[in-house]
């Protein structure tokens, strides 16, 4: 069993000096701004660090930490090392036999994930909830547990946390590792979250908007990895069940996000009007939150769909408000799912739309400057980037380069499971046929043969 002990870090309590845990949060927040981090601190955040339910923060955490406090470590901040964190997560897993995680799926957020187990195993909640919710323990929690039906009972605050922070793992896998091996064990807390809602009852108006917003966001997020891996009716059947959450509960910042990626779905899957009106409700959802980037976000998904329609000019005009709205910078509304939307992300969508276009030449000068400005810490997009450049080059005429940026795309397939990655990957391959008599295109060619590519 995981211990439930945890030791108040009091060196970080006497950084935050006499500022409140709220001040402090905000402190943190122009931090990460100032060096392109983007973390959604607030005070529960800072009131798990210094009660030491956070034993070590996630790398974007860190940096910004490392920013504020110059010439620190992490063992200055009171925190314990990565390794001796990661290395309870690994025991813990370890002694559930039956089901062990694959390697890919380790994070560095096992301190967090050990955190949700614990609230799920053992606040009481409905039997589906305990067994679900438990994100990694699979089968063998489920057996532990009595099969029964759930009753109906209180959520508190220890229900609502639990389902953030699978929403926050999830995300956070999904960075790392890409979808196709996240999306069946991502749809236990799925269930779960749904199962609160409908068998649970809160005293709290706040608790049950909590509760909501997570549950739709944990809807968009599960979506999202059936979009990434190729089922698209499943990921259009949990944006549409995200969405109706928003409608429910009155929650326009859900909604946004929900229609947000309804337009990236149609796009995807050639429905280029519907991407169209999908981005627009958007944005008409976004108009009164506060959040430039995530109006440009919406405007870059209203510019795809133009693209997709071969409407140059409506598209040119979208992309024009993308860039105006991404220069406003950043703010405190800005959505906690937009970590990812930074400048690469920009240009990459960018190239998105003219590659859908048929413009190959600015397509390869936005899709080269995304996988410049990528952190390497978002593997999956990475890889995501790569692909696009490769096909780009392919089509432009640069097979060399082409071939060589493929096979870096190869390189991260062992770390990056996605259909979607994979997909892009083979369609720059069966451009590059005509030019296998290269040595570089040939060399490239037969390394997708043997890795099935």
């Amino acid at each position: 069993m995981v211990s439930t002990g945890a030791v108040p870090n009091l060196a970080f309590r006497r950084l935050r000096g006499p500022r409140s845990a709220g001040e402090f949060a905000a402190a943190v927040r122009r931090s990460a701004r100032e060096i392109g981090e983007q973390v959604a601190c607030d005070a529960r955040y800072i009131g798990r660090v210094e009660s030491g339910e956070i034993r070590c923060p996630n790398y974007a955490y860190e940096r910004v930490f490392l920013h504020m406090f110059p010439g620190t470590t992490l063992a200055d901040l009171g925190f314990s090392s990565r390794e001796t964190v990661r290395g309870r997560g690994a025991r813990a897993t370890a002694e559930i036999p039956d089901t062990p995680l694959p390697p890919t799926l380790h994070s560095d957020t096992d301190e967090e994930s050990d955190v949700l187990r614990r609230v799920f195993m053992t606040s009481g909640t409905a039997t589906m909830a305990a067994a679900s919710l438990g994100f990694g323990l699979g089968t063998a929690a489920a057996a532990a547990v009595p099969a029964q039906r759930p009753t109906r009972r209180r959520v508190g605050e220890a229900e609502v946390t639990a389902v953030e922070k699978a929403v926050r793992q999830i995300r956070l896998l999904d960075d790392r590792h890409g979808g196709d091996g996240l999306y069946r064990r991502a749809a236990q807390p799925l269930r779960a979250a749904y199962a609160l809602l409908d068998e649970g009852t809160t005293t709290r108006r706040s608790t049950s908007d909590r509760l909501h917003a997570g549950a739709g966001e944990l809807a968009i997020s599960v979506g999202w990895l059936a979009h990434d891996s190729g089922r698209f009716e499943d990921a259009r059947s949990h944006y549409a069940e995200a969405l109706a959450t928003a409608r429910l509960a009155g929650d326009a910042a859900l909604e946004a996000h929900a229609f947000c990626n309804a337009s990236f779905l149609a796009r995807d899957t050639g429905r280029p009007r519907e991407s169209v009106r999908a981005a627009e409700a958007g944005l008409r959802a976004a108009a009164p939150l506060g959040s430039p980037r995530l109006l440009a976000l919406l405007a870059l998904r209203e510019a795809g769909g133009r693209a997709g329609l071969g409407d140059r000019s409506g598209c040119e005009r979208a992309l024009g408000r993308a860039h105006e709205a991404f220069g406003r910078g950043t703010r405190d509304a800005d959505p906690e799912w937009m970590t990812f939307f930074r400048e690469a992300e920009l240009e990459m969508l960018e190239a998105q739309c003219w590659s859908a276009l048929g413009d190959w030449r600015r397509a390869t000068r936005h899709a080269r400057r995304a996988t410049q400005l990528q952190d390497p810490h978002f593997t999956r997009n990475l890889a995501l980037y790569r692909a696009e450049l490769t096909t780009d080059l392919a089509h432009a005429g640069a097979a060399a380069e082409a071939a060589a940026t493929g096979h870096q795309v190869l390189d991260l397939l062992d770390q990056v499971q996605s259909s979607r990655i994979r997909a892009m990957l083979s369609g720059a391959v069966r451009v590059l046929q005509a030019q296998r008599g290269s040595p570089e295109v040939a060399g490239l060619l037969e390394r997708c043969g043997e890795m099935g590519v």
